[in-house]
Order: structure tokens, then C-alpha cells, then sequence
């Protein structure tokens, strides 16, 4: 079996929908990195110095090959990603290997084989 890893970057607020979003569409699961930072175009604003963006999560799931592009856009959906400027982003990765994953390869041998 073949994996790819989402990493997606979403406002904190959305953190929520966006891992619903995926599981729904045949993700089996998630880590999520709490408290990220980071910039788009604008450069982020200030008051006397402080910070004024919004706290930023990172989710990193490994799929199933065949599922990657779906949750991608259903990621994308739930995050805003096209419909809010700055709101976020999510990217694909191939994965070589993986281990730590027995348990759901079974589950998602049935998930692939229904889409397929």
C-alpha cells in the first residue's frame, strides 16, 4: 500500500472542520501541531509591537494514495483555502515508507476497493 502525507496549515478556528472534513473523505487520522506561525503576502501586523495574526494549526495526515487528491479538496473546502486569502494552504507529499500503519491497512484496503 501506497501513502501521502496532507500537511495542511489552517487557522486555528477552523482546526475543527478541516479534520472532520478529512475523516470524512476516508482519512483515518490525524496529528495536529498546535500554535504554528506564519506569513502569506501581507506581512503580518502589528500593535506596539505585538502580533495581530491568528494562530495557525498544522494537520499532518498519511492517506491511502488513491484517496490523497479527494481529502486534499475536501480539506480545502472546509479550510477556505480558495474562498478567504490568507486562511491557509495544504500540500502533498509522496511517502516512501511507513510503519505504524498494520492496523489501519485493513480498514483501508476496503475504503480503496469501494472507490476503485
Amino acid at each position: 500500500m501506497h501513502f501521502k502525507l496532507l500537511v495542511a496549515f489552517v487557522n486555528d478556528d477552523k482546526t475543527a472542520a478541516v479534520l472532520k472534513a478529512a475523516r470524512s473523505a476516508g482519512a483515518t487520522g490525524a496529528t495536529v501541531v498546535n500554535n504554528a506561525r506564519g506569513e502569506g503576502l501581507e506581512e503580518t501586523k502589528t500593535f506596539f509591537g505585538l502580533s495581530l495574526d491568528t494562530q495557525r494549526d498544522i494537520i499532518m495526515l498519511l492517506v491511502e494514495e488513491h484517496l490523497a487528491r479527494h481529502i486534499l479538496e475536501q480539506v480545502a473546502e472546509a479550510g477556505e483555502f480558495e474562498s478567504r486569502p490568507g486562511s491557509g494552504i495544504a500540500i502533498q507529499i509522496d511517502v516512501e515508507d511507513a510503519v505504524g500503519v498494520t492496523s489501519q491497512v485493513a480498514r483501508l484496503h476496503e475504503i480503496v476497493e469501494e472507490e476503485l
